[in-house]
């Protein structure tokens, strides 16, 4: 008979009865501390519709949102520093694990969601978003709460002159980006965002408040792309400013036809965008049309940004990919901060401000995945990649090129691993809407099948994958695989050396130091040592 069925259902009830024993121990606890931004779960009395309007505000992934996803005991949303410190310490009073919410992009919703039944509190940093720059030394303090585009236009009112290296998606909050890695249009210049990381403050499990010097420069390697939410809470990240010229050039063009153009764009592109100027950026989108279409088939879309004039970028494109056929017309001169909100996939029109807005308002469903690519994808994988994406109009992969900077940087550097070798990422994705809520399954079940016929032609040996672009079924396995109680650092290598390669036990390494006792966690989160092997280090 399988015993572990009934033994986590009774550690759930038990996990309950615990939270809400408590939570008028964490409500007494916030308001001693003068922490008046909070919701308890409705249970409690509270307010639903309070409720779930905050921890509905910041969940990007509509699967995610459903009745049947387990909620947070409480949400707390600290405005200061000093709140902060105490929702950590309030928190520990109770037997919760705590979720720390930035912006809400987690793809697998592990900022306010617990797939193992534990009670939780999520902490939301929304209302720590301040960023203050320092031109006279090129850095500024962003709090973890900040979106990019919030992050962003704080820069630009400073300078014309000076950006960061970080994603286009203006809603992504800093912390679970930077913690992540951090890739954008300026990582082939410049590297990462958590590259550009100079220091942070850290608030760990027993409510310190850390500096680089203070948490040491294994947990500073660590919390710099080995995951948000794994060592503490990033109350703020100090980052290098990038010099960025007073025109760049962006283009956004679709080209369709036959498959034969098709595979001729895509297999050119592979060789063409890993190799351009460090400071070209550009991507390939690759789509179905949908049904009702007038020329149904493959539409691939190449996004292009340089740090140069507009007839630079013609020059250098009609001599490495004159298959793209770029036209004068195609191509816009701008300031840098027009070119965030250019790829920001922002309504047309749009003012500059905007970018300030963290609220997502085209928000859906969906699933992602990734890979990485070390040499070029022959014909045939391109020819199955395109047979794949003629099934299932919802579905979609982006090619971002690496080269340049993130050649140069090495593995170590960081815990961000995915460096020299590697020439371009792939992130799977399908999305879909309400209306086709019940097809979720038929539509988590297609990305899977495409990843899987993509195996012989990404890397192996770990098959790598993005952390940022999270995918919880690469624990699936491992958890399958192990015997219940088995070391958590093992079960974990399942996912753990996919997204950090041999970087891997270093970060047990720091988790260990860090947050010996796992408070701050996640699905896919770095496990620490358990005690008896922790006394060895």
């Amino acid at each position: 008979m399988n015993m572990l069925f009934p033994l986590i259902i009774f550690m759930q009830i038990l996990a309950r009865a615990l939270s809400h024993e408590s939570v008028d121990v964490l409500e007494s606890c916030l308001l001693d501390h003068s922490v008046f931004n909070f919701s308890l779960h409705p249970n409690s009395g509270n307010d639903p519709n309070t409720y779930l309007s905050l921890l509905d505000f910041s969940i990007q992934n509509l699967r995610f949102a459903g009745a049947e996803a387990p909620k947070p005991a409480a949400i707390v949303m600290p405005e200061s520093r000093r709140q902060l410190v105490a929702a950590v310490v309030c928190c520990r009073l109770g037997s919760w694990e705590i979720r720390v919410r930035s912006g809400g992009h987690s793809y697998e919703g592990t900022s306010y969601m617990a797939g193992d039944g534990r009670a939780f509190v999520v902490i939301d940093m929304m209302n720590l978003d301040r960023v203050s720059v320092d031109l006279e030394a090129e850095v500024a303090w962003v709090e973890g709460g900040a979106t990019l585009g919030q992050t962003y236009f704080s820069i630009s009112e400073s300078s014309r002159s000076h950006g960061f290296s970080a994603g286009s998606c203006p809603t992504v909050g800093v912390g679970g980006h930077v913690g992540g890695g951090g890739f954008g249009l300026l990582s082939r210049k410049y590297g990462l965002a958590a590259d550009n990381v100079a220091d942070a403050l850290l608030v760990d499990a027993e409510g310190r408040v850390l500096d680089r010097a203070g948490m040491g420069e294994d947990v500073f390697w660590a919390i710099r792309g080995g995951g948000g939410g794994n060592w503490g809470v990033v109350y703020a990240w100090k980052v290098r400013l990038s010099r960025v010229p007073e025109r760049v050039t962006g283009f956004i063009v679709s080209r369709a036809g036959s498959e034969a153009r098709m595979l001729n764009l895509v297999n050119r592109w592979q060789h063409v965008a890993p190799e351009l100027d460090d400071g070209f950026y550009l991507s390939s989108f690759l789509g179905a049309s949908l049904p009702e279409a007038k020329a149904p088939g493959i539409t691939a879309t190449f996004k292009g940004f340089y740090l140069g004039s507009k007839e630079e970028t013609l020059m250098i494109l009609n001599e490495t990919f004159p298959e793209l056929e770029i036209s004068e017309g195609e191509c816009s001169e701008m300031g840098w901060i027009e070119s965030v909100l250019y790829f920001s996939g922002l309504e047309i029109g749009s003012p500059i401000s905007s970018l300030k807005d963290r609220f997502l308002k085209s928000k859906n469903y969906f699933k992602g995945k990734s890979d990485y690519v070390r040499a070029p994808i022959p014909i045939n994988g391109i020819k199955s990649l395109i047979k794949i994406l003629l099934k299932e109009p919802k579905g979609y992969v982006i090619l971002d090129p690496y080269g340049g900077a993130m050649h140069k940087i090495s593995s170590e550097s960081i815990a961000f691993p995915h460096r020299k070798g590697n020439i371009f990422t792939i992130q799977y994705l399908v999305d879909w809407d309400e209306v086709d809520n019940g097809k979720s399954q038929d539509y988590i079940a297609w990305i899977r099948g495409l990843y899987t016929a993509m195996a012989p032609f990404v890397s192996s040996e770990p098959r790598a994958a993005y952390v940022n672009y999270m995918d919880l079924d690469l624990g699936f396995e491992g958890m399958m695989s192990v015997e219940v109680d088995d070391d958590a650092v093992e079960v974990a290598r399942t996912w753990g050396e996919k997204y950090f390669l041999k970087n891997y036990d270093r970060l047990v390494r720091a988790k260990t130091k860090i947050d010996p006792l796992n408070v701050f966690r996640n699905q896919q989160g770095i496990p620490p040592m358990p005690p008896s092997a922790s006394k060895q280090m």
